[in-house]
């Protein structure tokens, strides 16, 4: 036997033994498929990803909005298609406009995506949407998919030199083949959106009108927005006139009889959340960063770009040549905390010293960070410049990383971030407020939406930003009492 055939058998004996031994029964089709992902490998997915995804985000402290999501979220599991699974559900705090679900049973909203429903029936739509990903096992089909995707990439690699010089296009071919998965796993969870919306009693065609909500909002008035829905939940194309038809055709087998939209009772119950990013948690202005409850501020480098999270802040250039990060501890202790990151990351201490940063006791620490160089396998290493700074009872931490070859230059820069760290005492820095939903109504008369924003003093530059916010187009008319939403600072 060749070479080459001695792994054609290898490759061909793997993935017999995956089909063979891997197939498991769909909740949804209770038809059986090849997985390579147990539903206990889902469950204990989702249990570890859960506390990082709440410290990447945040959970949003408003209590009646926690309270509706679990009760309307327990409603819609336990007439789904894993009524026996435990799930999970929580509002987490981003300005972003997305739902998402991880396996085992857990998913999320942001309080983006909460402020642009416009009632109970949009939410329960898009409620159905992600539960229906956990119930046809999406996560386990396309984690399946993407590991025989490298097992057949691999063989080819391996068996044909000629294969090694189109790597690059049979990847983007692979990328392109899971892009057309993703989209039927969207239209699958459409299906199951309009099903079990409809179950819980509201009317599936006000998913749709969402749906269309995120086309407009995915141009935005600007042209450029484009909201995390639409990029973590492929188009299927024609998504609004497709989820009307499945919402006609269910409606057309099934009683219509007092299926709901409660537009009014989920407008008044969205009152006052925040639109938009909250500064309390940290904003940027004028290349300083700020941080108002925790009252501290840095300066950035001129034309580097800010990620703010809940439990870290991201700061690099544009051309991804170095990086500074800044997280914060309990742990008043310079050395236990420097052996602490010097035993988690591997880094190897070059120098250190006792410093001071505008009267706070601080320590410095240069590293370096050994590691391969993921194209050529080669050893390399980064330099690493270390700042802690002891304040308000916390230690807070800076690393700057970059190649050794660029640490003159950039030191600058990590100097300038790390050294500028100071108290914040600006009573307008620190008092800063964020905008919130406010919901009025239309007195008096009809008017027009544009009318309406008119007789609210809401800025003309923001009419499209808030018509898309209401769902509606700027030209329609309002009956005496309609509810919508304005912006304030409240």
């Amino acid at each position: 036997m060749s070479i080459n055939q001695l792994f054609r058998t290898i490759i061909l004996g793997i993935i017999v033994t995956l089909i063979l031994g891997s197939c498991q029964r769909n909740p949804v089709t209770g038809k059986k498929q090849l997985s390579l992902m147990s539903p206990k490998k889902e469950l204990a997915i989702g249990k570890e990803a859960n506390p990082q995804i709440l410290a990447q985000f945040g959970v949003y402290n408003d209590d009646k909005l926690q309270a509706f999501i679990t009760k309307k979220g327990n409603k819609m599991a336990s007439i789904s298609h894993m009524p026996k699974l435990n799930f999970h559900f929580k509002v987490v705090d981003s300005d972003v406009v997305n739902a998402f679900a991880v396996p085992g049973g857990y998913v999320y909203f942001t309080r983006g995506i909460m402020a642009y429903f416009n009632n109970e029936a949009q939410f329960a739509g898009v409620l159905g949407h992600e539960i229906g990903h956990i119930t046809h096992r999406h996560s386990a089909q396309s984690q399946t998919k993407q590991i025989l995707t490298q097992v057949g990439f691999m063989g080819g690699m391996i068996l044909s030199p000629a294969f090694r010089g189109m790597a690059q296009q049979a990847s983007q071919g692979m990328q392109l083949l899971l892009l057309k998965y993703s989209r039927t796993h969207e239209s699958q969870s459409d299906v199951l959106g309009v099903e079990y919306s409809s179950k819980i009693g509201y009317d599936a065609h006000q998913m749709a009108g969402f749906f269309e909500t995120l086309a407009r909002l995915s141009t935005g008035p600007d042209g450029k927005r484009i909201p995390e829905f639409m990029s973590t939940h492929p188009d299927p194309g024609k998504r609004h006139s497709t989820v009307n038809q499945l919402a006609d055709k269910w409606q057309s087998s099934n009683s219509t009889e007092g299926l709901k939209i409660n537009r009014n009772s989920y407008l008044r119950m969205i009152d006052g959340i925040i639109y938009g990013p909250d500064p309390r948690q940290g904003y940027e202005e004028q290349n300083i960063f700020y941080h108002p409850e925790l009252k501290f501020q840095f300066p950035i480098p001129t034309g580097w770009t800010l990620q703010n999270t809940p439990n870290a802040v991201q700061i690099g250039p544009k051309d991804g040549s170095a990086l500074i990060t800044f997280t914060v501890s309990k742990d008043a202790d310079f050395q236990t905390v420097t052996n602490e990151f010097v035993t988690k990351y591997k880094f190897q201490v070059t120098s250190q010293q006792n410093i001071t940063v505008n009267g706070l006791s601080a320590y410095k620490v240069i590293s370096k960070l050994p590691q391969k160089d993921p194209k050529t396998g080669e050893e390399k290493s980064l330099t690493v410049q270390t700042v802690l700074i002891k304040y308000n009872n916390s230690m807070y931490i800076f690393h700057g990383l970059c190649n050794p070859d660029q640490f003159s230059a950039k030191r600058t820069d990590f100097g300038n971030t790390m050294l500028n760290f100071r108290a914040l005492t600006n009573a307008k820095k620190i008092n800063v407020k964020p905008e919130r939903i406010k919901i009025v109504e239309t007195t008096n008369t009809a008017k027009t939406l544009q009318q309406a924003f008119v007789s609210q003093r809401v800025p003309a530059s923001r009419y499209k930003e808030l018509a898309i916010l209401n769902g509606m187009k700027l030209t329609d008319m309002l009956p005496k009492g309609t509810l919508f939403k304005i912006v304030k600072k409240l």
